[in-house]
């Protein structure tokens, strides 16, 4: 491993669990100040609207200006907004007024970095090394959904500035590193200069196309995690220890695969092997859906997110790959936003149909579907169904 790309993973790694562990801080203290489960929603409203918003944007300046500069100054306006709160919280009376603001600068702040980095990474690395380079920072990625959690939970119980304070270090630590990166060689100039030249080249690509509606309608349609609360409490009765078991056992999987995968990288086959996975990721919730074991549950939930890892460095690599240097900062705002949307309205998805039919039969249609995702884009699509001699040229 190179040291930029060792920089590059542990800017990734900071910024992830300051978010975890800001994410947990921050719904403790807004359900602590307000008592609405309502302050929670806007919580996340305020952080998806201004990241979809400046989306566009950021995927022009990913392309029209220096990549470590853009990371440094997304870091830097957050580290900003971090330590004036931190501040905030010293001296004032807990309000929730703040919080939104703050998440949504910040919002709009990580929706110019987390594309970015994503368009730095085949600059940093060689096209053989890419999904070894991929795998490891989503593996990095997991641990840290896996450990900011509690450590968030941890800090906040000893005192809830201490872990605003700790997550502004830590964002202070990835932004010292992002100013420390290579500036890079010379870029290629995009001919296509318009926000909206990262749009037209998805719709004209029909695999990248193929791609970003599969992993959009796959995690719209078969993610659960809306639903683990109900799952813990009428369906397993786990209680909330069980919960948090439940919540924990996708990011396992996945954090286990993609460390394998940084290791043995796959050679072959990458478009099938990401539609067996993408398949597989919907068997996966059909048995979670029907199980009323926690073993089997844990062991369902494990398999999706091991399957959900193998489709996304796979996915990613065809993504990056595929997308020409001067273009990718505008593709990667563009996938960012679906992975946000698909999350998101996933989210809402099973909780409305859970309302509608239960939260078994919701779980049940979203795993089914998303099998039937993933028929249908193989006769739509016959890219998805071409061989590949190695992943590293899959896109070609």
């Amino acid at each position: 491993m190179t040291w930029t790309l060792a920089r590059f993973l542990a800017i990734h790694s900071a910024d992830e669990l300051g978010s975890q562990m800001l994410h947990v801080a921050i719904g403790w203290y807004l359900y602590s100040v307000t008592h609405s489960p309502m302050s929670l929603a806007y919580a996340g409203l305020a952080q998806f609207l201004p990241n979809a918003a400046a989306a566009l944007a950021a995927g022009q300046a990913a392309d029209r200006f220096e990549r470590r500069k853009v990371v440094g100054w997304s870091l830097s306006v957050q580290f900003s907004c971090l330590a004036i709160f931190t501040l905030w919280t010293a001296v004032s009376a807990p309000a929730a007024a703040p919080v939104y603001v703050l998440l949504s600068v910040m919002g709009a702040a990580r929706a110019f970095g987390s594309p970015t980095m994503s368009a730095m990474l085949p600059n940093i690395v060689s096209s053989a090394d890419f999904p070894r380079a991929v795998a490891s920072a989503s593996s990095a990625f997991q641990i840290c959904n896996i450990a900011g959690p509690a450590v968030g939970g941890l800090l906040y119980a000893l005192g809830g500035r201490l872990v605003f304070a700790a997550a502004a270090g830590l964002y202070l630590f990835a932004m010292a590193q992002a100013w420390r990166l290579p500036a890079g060689g010379r870029r290629e100039i995009p001919t296509d200069r318009s926000m909206l030249a990262g749009i037209r080249y998805v719709r004209s690509n029909r695999l990248l196309l193929s791609l970003l509606s599969l992993d959009l309608f796959a995690v719209l349609l078969g993610g659960v995690t809306g639903l683990l609360p109900i799952y813990a409490k009428d369906i397993l009765a786990v209680g909330p220890i069980g919960l948090g078991c439940l919540r924990c056992a996708p990011a396992v999987g996945a954090a286990m695969v993609g460390l394998i995968l940084a290791h043995r990288p796959m050679e072959h086959g990458g478009r099938k092997a990401m539609l067996s996975c993408v398949a597989g990721f919907g068997a996966a919730t059909v048995i979670f859906a029907v199980s009323t074991k926690i073993w089997l549950s844990l062991a369902a939930l494990f398999a999706a997110g091991a399957f959900d890892m193998v489709s996304m460095v796979i996915r990613h690599t065809l993504v990056q790959m595929a997308t020409p240097d001067a273009m990718r900062g505008r593709v990667s705002a563009i996938n960012w936003v679906f992975i946000g949307a698909s999350a998101e309205l996933g989210e809402f998805e099973s909780g409305a149909t859970a309302a509608l039919f239960g939260a078994a039969p919701a779980a049940l249609l979203g795993g089914l579907g998303t099998l039937a995702v993933v028929g249908l884009w193989i006769m739509i699509f016959p890219e998805l169904r071409r061989k590949d001699r190695s992943l590293a040229v899959a896109a070609q």
